[in-house]
């Protein structure tokens, strides 16, 4: 089947007025997802719908009154915005002067293919788990922004991620529901016939269908692979129902049917890759799917893996060999007995491709796959970058550890996204009218502290007082369910100050980022959150693998300090973090902390998110934040040092934590002048903004991507 046979249907939900049909068409490109203003166009027909909904423009239009429809079509002041938004749209899609065509337009124009197991794009669009999905999602956006000619690859997992719900003693509990996939922006691919387009993989000697589906991201087509197809077995069915299974047959048929089953599906779709980036181990089987497409074309073994090793990047995230997938022996058997046919390799040769050494025995490594059978590699932080050539510096024993080829790029984060409503307007006044195209211009912004003081602090009242709302509607509605106790209220945010100093710890509940770092001592915690007239908030979120059972009994030892009585309801725990609850803490806390056991965080990005918001980070010497500190742009928790000893690095760190809190950041927050702005304060924010806006932002990242590793793997196999 040829690209033109392939057809993506859009399914015809709404009745909308002619005059503002539109609506339907710019539902279906996640363009609005990071355009706020837009965002407004539905907003502003009926605003309890738009929070009901939870911002799902696709659920919003089935379920919205047709009479507030037609209202807005006699309201010239929206019909006004909604011709300027489309009109901004339709510019968007149709540019010719982005980034790439300015730079590289002289570069064939074939696509980059951009593997990822999880997208984080919107909370709408429940196919993430954490920071992995939320980078590849704005990996996505930036591209568009920057007209790159990129396609991805992922799962449209049926029952998405957990929803998270903390039981009255503090014991997380995963929910799942089946996606309606008639109120998600997917688009089907069908044939000519109106079938579902489909491909098969081979799982342990039988054949499994998987039906391909279609997001919009602006300009970068996201296919989705999904295995709930008529024709499989029940059990086959439900193999791309969830994320990270911990059983390992689940895991290898889904990175099966990613990594064998993308190759096949982008050839469908008429694909020829010049680029093929594996973003982490999880997709590393699509290089034996290419090595066979070429060996069944009659070229050699080694002239395969060479042709398809010059065409492939891989980026690494992972700072502990624990964290990689690795499947034993007798797995590979199972799944891969008749590929080592069809290469002419025997068992050994065929792990020899990925084989690792552990402590009970040898496996089949993925991120050796990929390291092996990658042209360029990257770790995503300077650290990480040198702990990842350490780590796999054995893969090239004749080279020296600094130049075991392995580089770095430094995360950043797509900043139309992350950015709050009224600072993005804050920043055009000051910045420029075209800061947008130049977020990676240092230059640019400078600007910053031509900022008023008065202006800036304005602002950041306004997003607390949204953050402190938001969470007391949360824990209203919990409590008129009539299923909590009331001091889960309490523990929810209900007695929250909008003016009192607050921090923020949001993240994924893993042992190693230490949540419960800043509990250490609890009696000289409590004295400095309620010392008078100077408090202190401190709101926890994060989620814990359902498999992970230390991380969940770290939810719920923080869960039980948070309900104690003497915090005064000002120790928080918001339960179901997701994108939209993250939003609201990036945008609206005073302090972002990240407590993680260095070196263990290859990059983190939430720091990012929050700075360019203008909350000051207050983190360990680690991943990003190594970089991103300069002694004037916030705080830095314990040194730049690595100890073997955990109760000796723990207790050095909560002692810097808790001496900072005490004696630099609360006095400085409370520090006001006559017209009662902290000074201080706002020059710490503006220092903070200026120098981590342009440098931790996917512009900058992308272009990085696209100058160090894409367009030179396309100069490497001219």
């Amino acid at each position: 089947m040829t690209l033109d046979q392939v057809k993506e249907i859009t399914p015809n939900h709404f009745s909308l007025p002619r005059r503002i049909e539109r609506l339907g068409e710019l539902a279906y490109n996640l363009w609005w997802t990071w355009n706020p203003d837009v965002q407004r166009l539905y907003k502003r027909i009926d605003s309890d719908l738009w929070e009901e909904t939870t911002h799902n423009p696709i659920q919003f239009l089935r379920k919205v009154e047709r009479a507030k429809l037609n209202a807005v079509t006699h309201d010239s002041y929206y019909l006004d915005f909604y011709d300027r938004s489309l009109l901004a749209f339709d510019q968007y899609m149709e540019r010719e002067d982005t980034w790439y065509q300015k730079n590289h337009g002289h570069i064939d124009k074939e696509v980059i293919a951009y593997f990822s197991t999880e997208f984080g794009l919107h909370e709408t669009v429940p196919i993430y788990a954490g920071g992995l999905g939320v980078l590849s999602g704005d990996h996505l956006k930036e591209a568009s922004d920057l007209g790159l000619p990129l396609v991805a690859m992922g799962f449209l997992y049926t029952k998405g991620y957990f929803t998270q719900v903390i039981s009255e003693d503090g014991w997380q509990e995963a929910q799942y529901a089946k996606l309606n996939f008639d109120e998600l922006p997917v688009l089907p691919l069908v044939d000519n016939e109106e079938k579902p387009t489909t491909v098969s993989v081979e799982l342990a000697g039988r054949e499994v269908l998987v039906r391909m589906w279609k997001i919009q991201v602006g300009r970068v087509p996201l296919y989705l692979l999904d295995s709930n197809v008529d024709g499989n077995s029940d059990d086959d069915r439900e193999l791309t129902s969830r994320l990270y299974s911990s059983d390992l047959d689940l895991r290898i048929s889904q990175e099966i049917i990613l990594g064998i089953g993308g190759v096949r599906a982008l050839r469908k779709l008429g694909h020829s890759p010049a680029v093929w980036h594996m973003n982490e181990g999880h997709s590393a089987f699509l290089v034996l799917e290419r090595i066979r497409e070429q060996v069944e074309k009659g070229t050699s073994l080694e002239e395969a893996k060479n042709y398809v090793q010059a065409k492939t990047v891989f980026t690494t995230h992972t700072p502990v060999p624990a964290g990689s997938d690795e499947f034993p022996a007798w797995l590979i058997d199972k799944y891969f007995g008749g590929l080592q046919q069809q290469l002419g390799l025997s068992r050994d040769e065929f792990f020899d491709l990925a084989r690792h050494t552990v402590s009970w025995g040898e496996t089949f490594s993925m991120p050796v796959l990929a390291m092996r059978t990658s042209n360029l590699r990257n770790g995503v932080s300077e650290l990480h970058g040198e702990i990842a050539r350490e780590m796999w510096g054995y893969l090239w024993p004749d080279v020296k550890t600094d130049e075991v080829p392995i580089s770095h790029i430094t995360n950043g984060i797509h900043t139309g996204t992350w950015l709050a409503r009224r600072m993005r307007h804050l920043y055009g006044r000051y910045l420029g009218s075209d800061w947008l195209d130049n977020i990676d211009d240092p230059e640019i912004w400078e600007a910053v502290s031509n900022i008023p003081d008065e202006e800036l602090w304005a602002v950041r009242r306004h997003l607390k007082r949204k953050l402190v709302i938001y969470m007391r509607e949360r824990a209203r509605a919990q409590w008129g369910q009539d299923e909590v106790h009331p001091v889960q209220v309490i523990a929810s945010g209900a007695l929250l100050n909008p003016y009192a100093l607050t921090i923020g710890f949001a993240r994924r509940f893993a042992t190693y980022k230490r949540a419960d770092l800043i509990l250490s001592d609890f009696e000289r915690l409590l004295g400095i959150i309620n010392k008078p007239n100077m408090p202190v908030q401190i709101i926890f979120a994060g989620k814990a693998h359902p498999a992970d059972q230390p991380g969940k009994l770290l939810i719920q030892n923080v869960y039980r300090k948070v309900k104690k009585a003497e915090s005064g309801g000002r120790l928080v725990f918001l339960e179901d973090y997701d994108m939209n609850l993250a939003r609201y803490l990036v945008q609206g806390v005073d302090v972002w902390l990240n407590t993680p056991r260095r070196p263990n965080e290859a990059c983190g990005t939430s720091g990012q998110k929050a700075a360019v918001n203008g909350v000051l980070n207050f983190s360990i010497l680690d991943g990003w934040w190594r970089e991103g500190f300069n002694g004037k742009n916030g705080w830095a928790i314990g040194t730049d040092d690595s100890h073997t000893d955990y109760k000796f690095q723990d207790d050095m760190d909560a002692e810097s934590l808790y001496d900072s809190l005490e004696n630099e950041i609360i006095p400085l927050f409370y520090d006001r002048s006559s017209g009662n702005l902290p000074v201080d304060w706002i020059g710490l924010m503006k220092e903070s903004i200026r120098t981590l806006a342009p440098e931790f932002s996917m512009r900058r990242m992308l272009k990085a991507y696209a100058n160090d590793l894409y367009f030179e793997v396309m100069d490497r196999t001219k």
